[in-house]
This record gives structure tokens, C-alpha cells and sequence, in this order.
């Protein structure tokens, strides 16, 4: 069994490899996505707080950068908690599912000045997360991620199968042998640290594969709520009051953070048409990352018109909301995060500590089987022949 099961890793493995090492590699980008992108571009998140300014109403700004790219729609607005964050706009034309056609603005809220403009095909993570899922090859991509994906999750099973250690072999199996020789050091890294980690990687392959299979997402629904029918989620029906005179938007804000007390990051989101509510979800940062209470609103006076709250989601829907932080390892913060980054960085490993062990057997050459010739005696009486 151990040799048919050393044969499907083998070749699985080949056959996945150059894609396993593409998501893995972006997947570990990915992790501190948000730590990184505020240490490399901080004067697009952060803003000076000048002395006795106040904020300018976000409809004031809003218009100013509608204004500003005529071109584009705008799509979301994210405001932070933070007196010294900028509010960012996502603005998007076209194929919105093309990223060369979003752009990004960040606003200083105090002098209303556009501190910068991104296009989504020029930010570093905008292409990352492209091609983490897509490998920048859209739809076509997805099936190829997807399957390889699964195949992953096979290797992860197949490879403790063939790690597992026989009695008097188990000390090998859980350390490396730093002195030893390259090959058998290319093994133990292979092996032992692929043991280490497979626990964290099955679990970021499987919730990997939600994404990349609607008969997976649906059959997490049936798990935890008995049926694949799942509620759609879309914004409700609320025609848009225009000439009001009302900045609506600062109402929004306001009766968000008054419905919703506790301190988190408010994202107002504007349906495809006016005849739907525009959504404002802030993420509570009390619990565990993917949490967001949904409150919806009437264009133009901020009436509430609905409100969808975390608490209130079905068991489903709650399950599913934490696929993306076990999947990112951000569920409980950064030392989640950490153990995520170190697993990823070891699958980025994996296929070409795998594919040089293979070579390596390649290149052994074959036993050449020697027969022995057993001396003769050649002092030795002859045997009488038998009678």
C-alpha cells in the first residue's frame, strides 16, 4: 500500500507542483496583507490630525471624488475607527470583476484633499489575491487552482501515510539531521517539517476549496443547517429620495455607530441600482475576525430600512463566515497569523524539496546484481558415481 500510495504522491505532486508553489508563495503574502500594505504605503491609510479642524462630512467628499473620476462609479467607502486614518473609495467601471478597472482614492477627512489614486491592476495585493485565486487567468484559473487545491489536500494525506514511522524508526521521522548529507537533508526538510504543519495546511486546503466549489459551500450548509438552500444575501428593495439636502451619508455614519456601539471599521457599500438600500457593515473587533453586524438604509434620507445582525445569522451562515479566518489563520489575531505564514511558507517548499528528492532517484543508478562464484576444491576426492 505504502508503494501505491508513494506513486500518487509522487506524481500528483509533479502534476501540481508549479501551482502549489504560486498559491502558496501569494498565500503567505496574503496573511500580514494588511500589515504590510500599511508599512509600505502608510501615507495612503494615515493623515496628520491638525489642531482644532474638524472632520468634513463624508457626502461633501464623497461628491468631490465622483467629481474628481468621472469615469468611474463609486462603490464603497471605508471609514476607520481612527482620527488619523484616511477614508478610502473604491471606484469601478466596466467588467467590475476586472481589476484594471477599480480604482482606489484615499481622502484626507480633515482638508478633503485626494491624498492618492491606485488602479486596482497596480496594487501590489490587488494582483497577489489575483493570483492566489485566479492566477490572473479568471475563470480558467479557478478550475486549475480548484483542482490543484483538492490534489493538495490528497498529498497532505498520502504524505503522512508515507511518513508515518515504523517502531524502531520513530526518532528520524520527528527531527531534522542538520549534518547530514544534502539528500538526506532535502528529505528530513521535506518530511518532518511537512509533518509539522499538515494539521494547519489540510485545514487551509478544505476551506480553500469553498471558494473554488459551489458543492462544497453547499454541503457546509447542509452540515450545520440541515439544507443546501441557502438565504441569498442582497441588499432590500428601497427607492432612492433624491434634491433631499440631507448628508445622508454622515447620517448613515452616525446611526451606524449609535445602533452598533462597539469600535470597529465601517464599510458603506451603494447597490448596482437605486431601487436597492445602501448597506453599511462594521466589523466588531471584539470577536473574531469575519464578524460584521449589516445595518441597510434609504439613498438620500438614511432611513433604516433593515438590519441583519451577526447574532441573528443561521448556523450556516455563521460557519461560513469563519472559513476565511481559519483559512487566513486571522481568527484569533496574530499568533494565528504567524503559525498560518510558517505553514505556507513550508508548502511553498514542498514541491521543490519534492521535486529534487525525485530527481535525485532519477539519478541513482541501478544495483548491479553480482553472482558470487563459490571456490572449488580442488583437492577434494571425487564422489563415486551412484550405482
Amino acid at each position: 500500500m505504502k508503494k501505491i500510495f508513494g506513486w500518487l504522491h509522487l506524481w500528483l505532486g509533479i502534476i501540481s507542483g508549479i501551482v502549489v508553489l504560486i498559491v502558496a508563495g501569494t498565500g503567505s503574502l496574503l496573511v500580514f496583507e494588511e500589515e504590510l500594505e500599511h508599512t509600505f504605503r502608510s501615507s495612503f491609510f494615515y493623515v496628520e490630525i491638525p489642531a482644532n479642524t474638524p472632520r468634513q462630512p463624508l457626502d461633501n467628499l464623497t461628491d468631490y471624488v465622483q467629481r474628481e473620476n468621472p469615469k468611474y462609479k463609486i462603490f464603497q467607502i471605508v471609514v476607520e475607527p481612527e482620527a488619523n486614518r484616511s477614508i478610502v473609495y473604491l471606484l469601478r467601471k466596466g467588467k467590475v470583476k476586472e481589476i484594471k478597472n477599480q480604482l482606489y482614492v484615499a481622502v484626507d477627512p480633515y482638508t478633503g484633499r485626494i491624498i492618492s489614486s491606485l488602479p486596482g491592476n497596480k496594487r501590489f495585493f490587488s494582483v497577489v489575491l489575483q493570483l492566489h485565486r485566479y492566477l490572473c487567468m479568471g475563470e480558467t484559473g479557478k478550475v486549475i487552482t480548484g483542482v490543484s487545491c483538492s490534489i493538495f489536500t490528497i498529498l497532505i494525506l498520502t504524505g503522512l501515510i508515507l511518513w508515518w514511522p515504523k517502531r524502531n524508526n520513530r526518532k528520524q521521522r520527528f527531527r531534522v539531521k542538520w549534518n547530514a548529507s544534502f539528500k538526506r537533508l532535502n528529505w528530513d526538510l521535506h518530511a518532518v517539517f511537512g509533518f509539522y504543519v499538515h494539521i494547519v495546511l489540510f485545514f487551509i486546503a478544505v476551506t480553500g476549496l469553498v471558494w473554488s466549489y459551489k458543492w462544497v459551500n453547499n454541503l457546509l450548509y447542509l452540515a450545520f443547517d440541515g439544507s443546501t438552500k441557502q438565504q441569498k444575501i442582497v441588499a432590500p428593495t428601497s427607492l432612492a429620495v433624491e434634491n433631499t439636502g440631507i448628508a445622508y451619508l454622515e447620517k448613515i455614519l452616525a446611526k451606524t455607530n449609535e445602533r452598533l456601539p462597539y469600535e470597529g471599521k465601517i464599510t458603506i457599500r451603494f447597490a448596482e441600482t437605486d431601487s436597492l438600500a445602501i448597506s453599511a457593515a462594521k466589523e466588531n473587533r471584539t470577536r473574531h475576525d469575519n464578524v460584521a453586524d449589516f445595518l441597510y438604509f434609504q439613498a438620500g434620507t438614511a432611513e433604516l430600512v433593515k438590519e441583519r445582525l451577526y447574532d441573528n445569522e443561521s448556523r450556516g451562515t455563521i460557519a461560513r463566515r469563519w472559513i476565511y479566518p481559519i483559512h487566513t489563520g486571522s481568527f484569533y489575531g496574530v499568533p494565528t497569523k504567524i503559525i498560518a505564514l510558517i505553514a505556507s511558507l513550508v508548502a511553498f517548499t514542498l514541491p521543490i524539496s519534492g521535486f529534487m528528492i525525485w530527481m535525485g532517484r532519477k539519478k541513482k543508478k541501478p544495483a548491479v546484481m553480482v553472482k558470487k562464484k563459490l571456490p572449488v576444491n580442488r583437492t577434494a576426492e571425487p564422489r563415486p558415481a551412484i550405482q
